[in-house]
């Protein structure tokens, strides 16, 4: 099994994506409310407050709803493993369906578990993935000490294999000055051994620490919101715990930035980092006590996405739904699943048939390989096709372009081009454009519907 960076946008190579809800206009103020009274008696300026403020946070609060029910409709529609960041915010929120959640949480102890034991079994790097594991089976408030795998005839726990997980990154940063993986799975994997109640090691926190202060947490040559955000979350539990008090000062400081990072990362539409990093961006904020205003403007702004439909992959909403409910990963902490709240239900829709377009679009591709050589291919889709679509409909098409995919809990990703690998073992992946603009959605999410030019370009990070 290859494990993508398991994050968003900016630290998965693969990309990512999206979908919400279309609710009503955001501002939730509809006309037919101003008749019969208003107009002849409008009401004073707090009672006009009032009745805005009210009407705006019963439309946020249909939104959260609204973003809730998809996020346990995807359990419906999940291929392939089922997806403990899905879990993980469907156990943080305030509304559940106890039966679903509960059938994913079986499917994450066999399938998950399974695809997770052959990797370790096979000396693989999977340490976000153990620690995402972790945080879902945590936030179901299920007992860890229980949950074994069998490496080499050899039984020990969940959180052993993670401990050591991380053990084995923090000794390649110390000779390569980089993770096996890469930071957002370390944070995650010292959220997760936090989160647990295990006391996360100096050095292991140290390694972090020090990350932040040098500022390697990039993809690439870009600074990386997703990562900066888990590295908060992750040490500001370590703070909480008090499991650092001989470098408490280091510590601190290192909170400090990242806060700085965050905030100094928030663009003028009110996304901090771009559409895909503000829900852990946020979550982050909360957790490190910034105040409301601080992330006021990315709420409004993942409120409009959500109402828009651009969050409609599970992963995506998945980081938005906490956010949004202004909670954090950090909560599972302290849950405890006692008197929950199981009114969530689930309405029958209709199937959606979206037939193809008639009007058909003009795509170049360009794939650049490691040498730097480049390709030019050319195809024609239907208007509105996915970029994966395109590129099957061009592999029919040219017999000298071919690619080859692998899943990720983001969906698809490329992993081979032309015969080439951009393996994750090598620090390298796909890198996606569209007319000299990097995509931030995967290739099952991006969609087509206008002419362009796709490139591909064998990259390193």
């Amino acid at each position: 099994m290859v494990v993508r960076p398991v994050t968003g946008s900016e630290e998965e190579p693969g990309g990512t994506t999206t979908n919400g809800s279309d609710l009503e206009d955001p501002s939730g103020y509809r006309s037919e409310e101003l008749m019969g009274g208003v107009l002849w008696n409008p009401p004073g300026a707090k009672q006009l407050l009032r009745l805005f403020t009210g009407d705006t946070e019963a439309s946020n609060n249909e939104l959260l709803l609204s973003l809730n029910k998809d996020l346990l409709r995807s359990l419906e529609r999940q291929g392939g493993l089922p997806n403990p960041s899905v879990h993980l915010a469907l156990r943080i929120s305030n509304h559940h369906n106890l039966a679903k959640e509960n059938e994913h949480l079986n499917r994450l102890k066999t399938h998950l578990h399974n695809d997770l034991q052959n990797s370790l079994s096979n000396s693989q790097s999977v340490v976000g993935l153990l620690a995402l594991y972790t945080l879902a089976l945590k936030s179901s408030c299920y007992d860890l000490n229980t949950v074994t795998f069998t490496v080499r005839e050899t039984s020990e726990t969940l959180l052993t294999h993670l401990k050591r997980q991380m053990e084995q990154e923090k000794e390649h940063i110390a000779y390569s000055h980089r993770p096996l993986t890469n930071y957002y799975q370390y944070s995650l994997g010292v959220l997760a051994l936090c989160t647990s109640g295990i006391r996360v090691n100096n050095h292991v926190s140290n390694k972090l620490i020090k990350a932040v202060e040098q500022q390697h947490l990039k993809h690439g040559d870009t600074e990386s919101t997703d990562t900066y955000a888990m590295a908060g979350m992750a040490l500001q539990c370590v703070k909480d715990a008090g499991f650092h008090v001989q470098n408490a000062a280091e510590l601190d400081t290192a909170l400090s930035t990242i806060k700085q990072k965050l905030l100094a990362s928030r663009r003028t539409d009110g996304h901090i980092g771009n559409e895909f990093s503000t829900g852990v961006a946020v979550q982050a904020l909360l957790a490190m006590g910034s105040p409301a205003a601080d992330f006021a403007a990315a709420m409004e702004a993942m409120r409009i996405d959500a109402r828009s439909n651009t969050y409609h992959n599970p992963m995506a909403i998945s980081h938005i739904l906490p956010a949004l409910q202004q909670k954090s990963y950090l909560t599972v902490k302290s849950k405890e699943c006692l008197s929950e709240d199981d009114t969530l239900v689930l309405e029958p829709i209709d199937p959606v048939v979206v037939l193809p377009s008639d009007t058909k679009v003009a795509v170049a591709v360009e794939v650049v390989t490691s040498s730097g050589a480049a390709a030019v291919y050319s195809v024609d889709v239907p208007k509105g096709s996915s970029l994966l679509e395109a590129l099957e409909l061009l592999k029919a098409k040219s017999v000298d372009f071919t690619f080859e995919k692998e899943s990720s809990l983001w969906g698809p990703f490329l992993s081979v081009v032309n015969g080439e690998q951009a393996r994750q073992s090598d620090r390298r992946y796909w890198h996606l454009s569209s007319d000299g603009t990097a995509l931030s959605q995967g290739i099952n999410d991006f969609k087509i519907e206008a002419a362009q030019k796709i490139t591909i370009k064998n990259t390193s990070y």
